[in-house]
């Protein structure tokens, strides 16, 4: 009787968890829709316009996400799309170099720009009645990009130092570059965004200009502008300042297939570091159509179940109970235009071995998938912790022009933000439990060891 009373105390609490992810859901979207509105447009020439109004502040954000990146790029030319991001601030015949981002902060704004495996994007949030400026200067350069030698080398250097910086003399991301190198042998996930050194060294202005000439074209490039501005405005100043550039052929991209991995591959590299350092990544499938792809929203919860907060069963198991790591976390790399990712990254506690260590979590992992595993509760809160966070992010201007350009970039459809969150609200315990065991085995993880040395 007493254990009928507890179960019907437990579906209560369970009824109250979804009830309130309900209830915080739909609050969030009528508020969404109250505030903002979103306006899609394609010129002649293929650039994709997205425009979300939102009216609470007179700032805007503009993005202009170029659908190219490192996974482009082939052997003997790594670091090229990284290198074209920073030669597009080496001027244009109307604006000199440097003279870009000047421009943009005179106008009260701030700008940058990034490269990762899959895309390149260059933004400006400036005050919206400066977006016409905005657009002024960046289709300048989409049109009449300088690429000249003198210009070229210097910043060559520059990468260089940055790769320096950044990688060689930090053992930590060299572990990870060894690590991506060891676990993709054929796709061109192995290869550095920042490039190898030997690429770099024999990358020229040439190299660049053809990059640029290959893949910057409208057709291949998606404007996105969030803020307080009128859609009919910014698609007529859109087809004033980009409508000119001419399209051009993209070359057809060949989906590349890992071969499949048979057995456990590991790899060791020694820096100078305080304390080892510990990485397991896991190949895993990712999120291509939003509506049959069930595993990735699977596996999302299983991240969020294990590491979404410090008291998730990783941290609360192997930090605080057992002692045997002084930092634990976990992530998935759900969305990509190439094989996925899953990962966990740990420090070993004082005289704890990273043996130990891995040998805990892979027992921490197995108890995820066991018949006798009840974590219903652990996953309601990690979804409503997972859709609150995704909402709070939608505060930012900036977050929303990217979580739509990053969508764009995927291949994803932009507006199926809220879709995708119900989707994740229907994971259940079963689906969890089965992707765990299916993809966090040995023959898909790869794993890493920063060894410490004396400088």
């Amino acid at each position: 009787m007493f254990k009928n009373l507890k179960n019907l105390k437990n579906l209560k609490n369970l009824f109250s968890v979804l009830f309130l992810v309900s209830v915080l859901f739909n609050f969030a979207y009528a508020m969404e829709n109250q505030q903002t509105k979103n306006y899609e447009k394609i010129l002649d020439n293929g650039l994709k316009i997205i425009v979300k109004e939102n009216h609470r502040a007179p700032t805007a954000v503009q993005m202009l996400w170029y659908k190219v990146g490192s996974i482009d790029e082939i052997d003997g030319k790594s670091g090229l799309a990284h290198l074209l991001e920073h030669m597009m601030f080496k001027g244009t015949p109307d604006v000199p170099a440097g003279e870009f981002s000047k421009r943009v902060a005179a106008a009260g704004g701030r700008d940058n720009a990034f490269t990762s495996n899959d895309y390149t994007a260059y933004f400006q949030q400036i005050p919206s009645h400066k977006l016409e400026a905005m657009m002024a200067l960046e289709s300048d350069r989409m049109k009449h990009l300088s690429l000249d030698e003198h210009e070229f080398q210097p910043e060559l250097k520059v990468v260089m130092e940055e790769r320096r910086l950044r990688t060689d003399d930090n053992p930590q991301a060299k572990l990870f570059e060894q690590l991506r190198a060891t676990m993709w042998q054929v796709h061109p996930y192995r290869r550095p965004v920042i490039g190898w050194q030997d690429d770099l060294e024999n990358l020229s202005a040439d190299d660049t200009k053809q990059w640029f000439k290959t893949w910057y074209s409208p057709n291949n490039a998606t404007l996105v502008i969030v803020g307080d501005v009128q859609h009919q405005q910014v698609f007529e100043m859109a087809q004033k300042y980009y409508g000119d550039i001419p399209r051009r052929e993209i070359p057809k991209r060949r989906d590349i297939k890992e071969p499949k991995q048979q057995g456990t591959r590991r790899i060791n590299v020694k820096g100078f570091a305080s304390q080892p350092l510990l990485v397991m990544s896991w190949k895993v499938p990712t999120l291509k159509d939003i509506h049959t792809d069930k595993e990735a929203y699977a596996l999302e919860m299983l991240t969020a179940v294990l590491d979404g907060n410090e008291s998730s069963r990783l941290n609360r198991n192997l930090v605080r109970k057992k002692n045997l790591a002084t930092y634990i976390a976990m992530g998935y790399d759900g969305v990509s235009r190439g094989p996925g990712s899953m990962y966990v990254i740990a420090s070993p506690a004082e005289n704890v071995s990273v043996e130990d260590l891995e040998k805990a979590i892979q027992q921490e992992l197995a108890a995820i998938y066991s018949e006798k595993t009840d974590f219903t509760k652990e996953l309601q809160r990690a979804k409503i912790q997972y859709t609150a966070s995704q909402i709070y992010k939608r505060d930012s201007l900036f977050g929303q022009a990217m979580e739509i350009g990053m969508d764009e970039a995927m291949g994803l459809p932009w507006q199926s933000f809220e879709q995708r969150l119900q989707y994740l609200q229907q994971v259940s315990q079963q689906e969890v439990k089965a992707v765990a065991k299916k993809y966090l085995v040995e023959d898909t993880l790869t794993v890493g060891v920063l060894i410490p040395e004396q400088e």
